[in-house]
Formats: structure tokens, sequence, C-alpha cells
């Protein structure tokens, strides 16, 4: 549900974040304070109420963390995006271990952390609906509620443990990924935030290797009339028109997208778990 009342957010700023501070001030609901110090923004937070903290990036993660614990104790509710120069797969864990609401590290577009303010801010009663099962940084297993804010915040995080790739490979990754997981919680879990879709990340110097495992009947990957996957080549829009008859939101080409831009995108028989599989060094 879109914020439709003025949101309150507590930005510890410095010159680097000129960009996303225009972009911050451009919406009116939005009432922005800014801080150069966390005592100073602390003091701030002791006084007034603020929905959203977003710390600058001239801070390591930790530091960051232990800011939030600080703060939680006089607000539980207060959300938290960290913003850093620098992080590692380690990072990304104790981010959601302790529950920040999103995490980035430079470079990083002002557009992109706008995007993730508005989800922030529309997730009105926010529960954080991720729960680490495994936290190795090279493998990672997760169990993740079913619903769009929960997407959205683990899109990015699974990206940020990815530093080392080029933008491209990072980009690629990140999208397939975001179909594949829209899709789990879509048509597996109803967007239902009690349905659970688990997850696991393993990273080797070879591959990117994601599976998914959603909480619905599954489905058979040779008979999506909703899809593009599934079209007659000389009919690549059939699935537009089905979509339409049936009531389904536009859309239909996650799975065809996904296949594009990874190597190998692989559905159990019954069609409720997935391999997705990004080759970092492939043999020819």
């Amino acid at each position: 549900m879109p914020h439709t009342q003025t949101a309150s957010i507590l930005v510890i700023a410095d010159p680097s974040l000129a960009d996303l501070m225009l972009l911050i001030r451009k919406h009116d609901s939005w009432k922005t304070h800014v801080s150069s110090t966390r005592d100073e923004a602390f003091a701030e937070l002791s006084t007034h109420g603020y929905e959203l903290v977003i710390t600058g990036p001239n801070t390591a993660a930790s530091e960051d963390l232990a800011f939030y614990d600080r703060i939680r104790k006089t607000d539980p509710k207060i959300k938290l995006i960290a913003l850093c120069f620098e992080g590692e797969r380690s990072d990304v864990i104790e981010v959601i271990l302790n529950h920040a609401f999103s995490y980035f590290t430079a470079p990083f577009s002002a557009e992109s952390v706008t995007a993730m303010i508005e989800t922030a801010l529309d997730a009105g009663n926010w529960k954080d609906g991720i729960e680490l099962l495994s936290n190795r940084p090279n493998w990672i297993t997760l169990s993740v509620s079913s619903s769009k804010v929960t997407a959205e915040r683990l899109v990015q995080f699974m990206r940020e443990l990815e530093p080392d790739l080029s933008e491209a490979d990072r980009d690629a990754v990140q999208v397939a990924f975001r179909e594949i997981l829209l899709n789990a919680m879509e048509h597996g879990g109803q967007f239902n935030p009690t349905s659970k879709v688990e997850l696991s990340y393993v990273r080797t110097d070879r591959m990117i290797l994601y599976h998914l495992r959603d909480p619905g009947p599954g489905f058979s990957i040779d008979h999506l009339p909703q899809a593009a996957v599934s079209n007659p080549e000389d009919k690549p829009f059939d699935h537009i028109a089905y979509r339409a008859e049936h009531g389904i939101r536009p859309g239909g080409f996650g799975i065809l997208v996904s296949r594009e831009l990874v190597d190998d995108l692989l559905y159990n028989e019954k069609g409720n778990e997935v391999l997705m599989i990004k080759y970092l060094n492939p043999t020819t």
C-alpha cells in the first residue's frame, strides 16, 4: 500500500550523497532531517520520531549496525538503510542477521537507493521476513516470506554478495534472480507472507548457484500458457492474450528472460524447485 502520510527520514549525510539528497528532496511527502555525525543523529532520534535512518557511506557496515542496535533500543520499529564505501560477503550476512532493511556499497546509484527508500516507507507494519538458516559466506540458506517487500530487499542483499563481478554480470544475475524469486513467491506462495520460500546461494570460483524451493503445488515447465516460454515460435505473444482472458497481471516473460541471462535454469519434476547457475569461467 502506498505511503499516503508524511514520512520522516533521517540521513547521516556527507557531500558524496548530493545526488541522493536531490532525489529525496523532490518527494514532498518525505520530511527529511540531515545529521552530519552519528552522535548528532542519535540526539535527534532521542527527541523526534523517524521511520527510516540512512547512514552515509563514510562508515563501515559494523559501525552502522552498532548504531542501529543503539537506536532500536529507543524505537524498535525504526528501519535502517546502510550505505558503505565497500564491504564483503560477511558484511551482508551481518546486515541480514541484524535485520537492517537494506544495504548498498559504492558505487550505488541515487535512483536505486531512492527506490529502496520508497519500498521501506511503503512497507507499513513491517516485519523482517528473512530468516538466516546457514551463514557461511560462500553458502547461505534463507527462509523468506512471500511478499514483494521481502523480494526487493532480498534482491539487493544478493547483489551485494557479488562485489567482484563486472557490472554487466551483476546486473544479469540480479535481474534473473529477481524474476525467479518473484515467480516462486507469487505462484508458489501466493504472495502470502506466512508462506515461505527457501533459498540457498552457493558461490565458488567457477560459478554462482541459486536453489529456490517454494511451498506451492508446482507446475509443468512445458505447459505454461500464461508464460512466454511456452509460446510456439510463430506466435511469440500468445501468453499475453491468455493472461488477459484469465485476469492475470501483465507479464509472463520471467522464465524466458532468466534463461537468456544465466547459463542454466533447471526445474525439478514437480516444478516447485529451481536451480539457477551462472558460470564465471566456463569451459570451452
